[in-house]
């Protein structure tokens, strides 16, 4: 949350010099506005209302906040009604609460920027698992839009890599829609083949590649890398345990945006 608000502030202080530009703010998960961090008994604001009280030096021109899970976009909705409507944010006007998948609204979305190219999208998707497929990603290519991107390598994507290769049809295919490569593909970048001889001939052993949430990481920044000009550094969210959960990244077509965010993470801790 602070790493996207902290650019949020510094793309809205660009973006306030252009003039001509219109900004929009893209949330594909949104949740309910709130945290609620259980044992500690404190409730906190989430990145949508955190967002919504940037004001300096502007706010966003419109708002567009997407939570597929009912009970949590009723929620975001009366918090931003009750808290957030007056002159420059008005519910249904410029802010905008749709229950919906984000895939879908990503590739509308797209379409948008493509039929007004007037407008410059800040992006933020936080996804429940691997939720986001890559044809939604790939469709915003050349387009105005930083996006900032969650990606759950070591929470996700390395828990379906088996670590002798068996890995199910139904886990290859949500491999090959997340990463948008094919099951080849795939296998050949995480696991290498060792042939071995023994009395009763050549056996071969398919091992899983070593570090391999690192190479996660690095397979999709390559990934975003084909879609959009630049890639940020990634900021490495870990466990208590010091395990790899996520690696968080931002992909845009604008250099001084890459400059931006690699400032913003670099306080932070990373690999």
């Amino acid at each position: 949350m602070e790493i996207v608000v902290s650019y949020a502030k510094a793309y809205l202080t660009i973006m306030n010099k252009q003039a001509w530009a219109k900004t929009l703010y893209f949330d594909g998960f949104a949740g309910s506005g709130l945290i609620d961090y259980g044992e500690e008994g404190e409730i906190k604001k989430g990145t949508a209302l955190r967002i919504l009280d940037i004001c300096d030096p502007k706010p966003f021109n419109q708002y567009y906040f997407v939570e597929f899970n009912d009970d949590y976009k009723r929620e975001l909705e009366k918090n931003i009604a009750a808290n957030y409507t007056g002159k420059n944010l008005i519910p249904g006007k410029n802010v905008h609460v749709v229950r919906e998948d984000c895939n879908k609204k990503l590739i509308a979305m797209a379409q948008f920027l493509k039929d007004d190219r007037s407008y410059r999208v800040l992006a933020f998707i936080d996804p429940y698992g691997m939720a986001v497929n890559w044809n939604s990603i790939e469709g915003l290519k050349g387009l105005g839009v930083d996006l900032w991107i969650l990606v759950p390598t070591g929470l996700g994507v390395n828990r379906l890599l088996k670590n002798n290769g068996d890995i199910s049809e139904s886990w290859l295919v949500k491999l090959e829609t997340f990463l948008g490569m094919s099951k080849d593909e795939i296998k050949s970048y995480f696991y290498k083949k060792q042939a071995s001889h023994t009395l009763f001939g050549t056996e071969i052993n398919i091992e899983k590649e070593r570090d391999s949430i690192t190479k996660i990481g690095e397979l999709y920044k390559s990934r975003l890398n084909n879609v959009f000009a630049y890639v940020s550094d990634s900021f490495i969210m870990r466990n208590k345990n010091n395990a790899i959960m996520y690696h968080f990244m931002m992909a845009t077509n604008n250099p001084a945006a890459l400059k931006i965010a690699n400032d913003v993470i670099k306080p932070k801790y990373k690999l």
